[in-house]
């Protein structure tokens, strides 16, 4: 497949980037800043997220994995705002299916109770968490032609290599034997690639740990 990775040269997108190089995939990088990617992609595209998009940023891809967090720039709503203008483009561009990296913090620890309204929720992060919160909201929301999938990672992603097969859930938050939620930023980008290929979980979110 022909993919873009928007953010990608962020530590996820990065990630996510080679996991689809090595896999024989050709990848068209969406940046701000094109020096910043050094992986030897098929395309860069200059990309502002402040800025409007317009169809032409996609033309000629087969799907989009989005990777954008909104803290480099301390603009959080850029998040939400990011998934309405892609579902909003991405159909003009003849792009079919939209791919998310989402957050932990909106996951259920209880039916209706958001693992961000959890009394020791790490503040550093409960902006952010808000944020992709929201951007869960929009793609629920969107009345949209798009083939879209929400995967929100562990609570804890960390940098490292494979440390073997990871579990998928749901809206439901889920932890190993050992009562931790975990998972390698390499295992995340595998879990992505999987359903970039399979497909298996149109217009919904998924979660993803050991």
């Amino acid at each position: 497949m022909k993919i873009a990775v928007l953010g990608a040269s962020g530590w996820i997108g990065g990630t996510i980037l080679n996991e689809a190089l090595s896999r024989g995939h050709s990848v068209v990088a969406l940046v701000r800043d094109p020096a910043k990617v050094g992986a030897a992609v098929t395309e860069v595209r200059s990309v502002d997220l402040t800025q409007p998009l317009n169809a032409e940023t996609f033309a000629g891809v087969d799907l989009v994995i989005a990777a954008v967090g909104g803290r480099a720039e301390q603009n959080h709503s850029l998040v939400a705002k990011t998934v309405r203008n892609l579902l909003a483009v991405l159909p003009q561009a003849k792009v079919p299916r939209l791919l998310w990296v989402g957050g932990a913090g909106s996951l259920e620890v209880a039916p209706g109770v958001t693992l961000v309204s959890s009394p020791d929720f790490p503040a550093a992060y409960k902006d952010e968490a808000l944020a992709q919160g929201e951007a869960l909201k929009a793609f629920r929301a969107a009345q949209t032609a798009i083939n879209w999938t929400f995967v929100s990672p562990a609570a804890e992603i960390y940098p490292g290599e494979s440390e073997g097969p990871y579990r998928l859930g749901g809206d439901s938050f889920f932890t190993d034997a050992n009562g931790q939620s975990r998972i390698s930023v390499t295992d995340y980008a595998k879990a992505m690639l999987d359903e970039t290929e399979k497909a298996a979980y149109p217009n919904q979110r998924i979660s993803v740990a050991y």
